[in-house]
């Protein structure tokens, strides 16, 4: 099962310079308290970044999943935020990383 052998957690040039870094450290967090041991999640998994009335909302989703899951944070919603994000799970080696970026690899 992906992200339960974390080797090294990174973030890919285009998160790191286009969203700041708490909003980055979001990202494990819900993934540490909330999705590993609950789900089972593949190498990839997906947010979405939304508004939610100013403030940013992260959606979970996999495609093996039924479900979306949202998580409201106080953060401020910038809208030049990318919209979704990709973490993958490469042996242990976990990224951080744009869409557009996920799919040059």
């Amino acid at each position: 099962m992906a992200f339960t052998n974390t080797r090294g957690r990174y973030a890919s040039f285009g998160v790191i310079t286009s969203l700041p870094d708490d909003v980055i450290d979001t990202f494990w967090y819900i993934i540490d308290n909330f999705l590993k041991d609950v789900f089972p999640l593949n190498n990839l998994i997906r947010f979405e970044l939304i508004n939610n009335k100013g403030k940013l909302t992260f959606r979970f989703s996999e495609d093996h999943l039924d479900t979306l899951i949202s998580f409201d944070f106080t953060y401020k919603f910038d809208p030049f935020y990318p919209r979704m994000i990709y973490v993958v799970d490469n042996n242990g080696r976990e990224t951080v990383m744009l869409a557009d970026e996920y799919s040059m690899m």
